[in-house]
């Protein structure tokens, strides 16, 4: 394995490091020795609306069956409330329940055991299930004025000078020049980033490619940017979510975060020219402004890649801009607000307030105009997408909403026991599209 290959394998981990994904599922669990976990009879946990799943259960105890148990369990349409609960006798370790669905959605099933009488704590595992997903359908359809809006938005981001700023910093990678970059954007905030470059880069050479954050208030990263420029010899920017400075101590960033950032996802949720979701999307549009402004770029290629809040934001990106040509985005944030008016769950960060079980209707039109679902219908690039099917904070229900606006090519990669996280295999697969990608795009298709 040569310099290639462990310049690949970091590509991942700062990919990983960017998203700011950590594991929010548990397909499996272990407590004082006992073993319990549960999974699908089918390698793929999809089914057609009205079959059978099967969850099969296994309980052991230091790797040796249990021979007799009783486990508890309940299981429902995923984030939805009252779901069926009940108990399971295990044998020689094994058990199993059966569910469905009437309609496309998914059903989640977790299992508890208590390792001992009286317990505390019990030991616990979850598996979820698709039915018919492609056939998930959008809450509520774009509204009739969204293009409007957006392109309203975009004039008023038109009418700031770009004046960029651009101060070099050491790069962490050899053949590699690096830039803290400031970009003038709507006020308040501006495009805030670190820009990286092979050096003696050539005109009009080389593809470009941003790199978006997750959920969390952190500065811009550097290794990412970097490495990818030396990778796939690109123009590579990593931005912010917020617009602040980078490199700054780890209590700059904490302190904001309690304090006017905390639950900033939530501001100016009641009017749409004040939703916090518009600067974050406008620094978008502007941030590859800046890339495609570049000397170096070629003019075709342009990419975008991010996870959770980093995958949303690289859906609006693809759907505010159409010469966006490929995104990756891992376990969609930002996606089909609305849900509850569809009777299913909505997706992070349920943006959209209930009453008595109603959706806030003030909230819940102004939520419409920041939907990556309806992001989604604008989109010209091509988009690699996956979905963890135990993921509470963007489930995969919402991530299917907008999936299926999806308009081109496109592919979803699905991880049956994975909860709000990315996995090796999916950046790994990303890495190698975007490879595929832009030899595509310079042969001319």
């Amino acid at each position: 394995m040569g310099e290639a290959w462990f310049r690949q394998i970091r590509v991942i981990v700062l990919a990983l490091a960017a998203c700011g994904l950590v594991s929010a599922g548990w397909p499996a669990g272990t407590t004082n020795g006992v073993q319990l976990s549960v999974a699908t009879d089918r390698p793929d946990a999809i089914y057609r609306v009205g079959e059978t799943v099967h969850f099969l259960v296994s309980l052991k105890r230091d790797g040796a069956p249990v021979p007799a148990a009783e486990v508890s369990f309940t299981m429902g349409q995923e984030g939805m409330p009252l779901p069926q609960q009940g108990t399971i006798r295990i044998g020689n370790g094994a058990g199993s329940l059966d569910g469905t669905l009437k309609q496309p959605g998914f059903l989640q099933c977790k299992v508890f055991y208590r390792t001992a009488p009286g317990a505390s704590h019990a030991v616990a595992a979850v598996a979820g299930a698709g039915f018919d997903p492609l056939e998930i359908r959008p809450s509520l359809p774009v509204p009739g004025d969204f293009d409007a809006f957006w392109a309203a938005q975009k004039r008023r981001l038109a009418a700031v000078p770009m004046k960029p700023e651009l101060t070099p910093v050491a790069s962490p990678t050899e053949g590699v020049e690096c830039f803290d970059v400031q970009v003038s954007c709507v006020p308040p905030r501006p495009v805030s980033g670190y820009f990286a470059r092979p050096k003696g880069a050539k005109k009009g050479g080389h593809a470009a490619m941003l790199f978006v954050h997750g959920a969390g208030v952190r500065g811009s990263i550097l290794g990412g940017p970097a490495e990818a420029a030396k990778e796939f010899n690109a123009l590579a920017m990593d931005i912010n979510a917020h617009g602040i400075p980078n490199g700054k101590p780890k209590a700059f960033y904490e302190a904001l975060d309690a304090g006017e950032m905390k639950a900033y996802r939530f501001e100016g949720r009641e009017d749409r020219e004040k939703c916090y979701f518009l600067g974050m999307f406008l620094r978008l549009v502007r941030a590859l402004e800046f890339l495609k402004s570049q000397p170096e770029w070629d003019g075709k290629v342009l990419i975008v890649r991010g996870g959770s809040q980093g995958g949303g934001q690289s859906i609006a990106a693809a759907g505010l801009d159409p010469q966006v040509t490929f995104i990756s985005a891992g376990v969609a944030a930002i996606c089909d607000h609305s849900g509850r008016v569809a009777d299913r769950v909505a997706g992070w960060p349920k943006l959209v307030p209930e009453t008595d079980g109603k959706p806030d209707p003030q909230v819940l039109e102004v939520a419409r105009y920041f939907d990556c679902m309806n992001f989604a219908t604008r989109a010209k690039a091509e988009g690699l997408f996956n979905v963890g099917l135990i993921d509470t904070t963007c489930p995969p229900t919402s991530v299917y909403a907008m999936y299926n606006n999806w308009p081109g090519e496109k592919e979803m990669m699905i991880e049956p026991l994975m909860g709000h996280a990315t996995s090796p295999r999916f950046v790994a697969a990303t890495n190698k599209a975007i490879q595929e990608h832009i030899a595509a795009e310079r042969a001319g298709r």
